[in-house]
């Protein structure tokens, strides 16, 4: 297997760009299978390698264990098995304390990219209400609040029938932004799950995480490069004219929902 790719790394914070297809956990069962989409974490949780009780897959912190000659990992968020991009990982507990407190507190910015075959109900906006697990690894949005994913984006074509999205979660909850695009008519393309066209990949990507450490702010950015329709050359145009994602005009969010973050 190719090397994980390094984003960023010094003594303490260590941030790949997530390659499609690797799970977070060592995946052990009869078959040596992976339930796509279906890993859970603790925020920050050292992981390591699981017993030999058949067939095993190494998860994406086993494997940087190796590929780094590392003894200790934590793992500080987590991405679906064919999500693409930014995770971070922390080298000691105490940087693993700071930033899963971060992300708890939902002081890390996060930005992901998605294209979508379909047409959305709306070009840009907030989605917003509660979700429910369903059989089958499936999540649904709800029309209720209480505890509600929140989700912003912004969409433009980025190719004669497929749709590039940049989106902004405000919460992180399983599956969000895969129930949000279904949502509004248009599931990411490759994610059959949720009804989006079969395609090479998932195409979801997490583009740019910014956390700020109390030893200075970190900001970085996963180059979106695995597939073939991002590969395409309109696709590409759409992908090299995004700008930063902070230069977005991001609405705020309504003060009722501030409490619920």
């Amino acid at each position: 297997m190719q090397a994980i790719p390094i984003i960023f790394e010094d003594d303490n914070v260590l941030i790949v760009n997530k390659p499609v297809g690797i799970a977070m956990h060592d995946a052990v069962d009869e078959n040596g299978i992976d339930k796509e989409g279906n890993e859970t974490i603790t925020p920050c949780e050292n992981l390591g390698s699981t017993a030999q009780t058949g067939s095993r897959t190494d998860g994406l912190v086993t494997l940087l264990k190796k590929q780094l000659t590392l003894e200790e990992l934590h793992l500080c968020h987590r991405l679906d098995t064919g999500t693409s991009g930014c995770l971070c990982l922390a080298k000691n507990s105490q940087t693993a304390a700071e930033i899963g407190a971060l992300f708890s507190s939902r002081r890390v910015n996060k930005y992901y990219l998605a294209l979508s075959a379909q047409k959305p109900k709306k070009k840009q906006g907030l989605i917003i209400g509660d979700m429910k697990n369903r059989r089958g690894g499936q999540r649904i949005l709800l029309k209720t609040q209480e505890n509600p994913a929140i989700t912003q984006f912004f969409s433009n074509a980025a190719k004669p029938g497929t749709r590039g999205f940049i989106v902004k979660p405000h919460s992180g909850k399983t599956h969000q932004i895969r129930v949000a695009l279904k949502s509004i008519g248009a599931p990411i393309l490759g994610d059959t799950l949720y009804g989006g066209d079969s395609s090479d990949r998932l195409y979801l990507h997490a583009w740019h995480l910014r956390i700020p450490l109390s030893s200075g702010e970190l900001a970085v950015t996963a180059p979106f490069d695995t597939g073939k329709v991002i590969n395409e050359e309109d696709v590409q145009t759409w992908y090299n004219g995004l700008n930063a994602p902070d230069d977005y005009p991001w609405p705020a969010l309504p003060a009722r929902f501030l409490a619920t973050l």
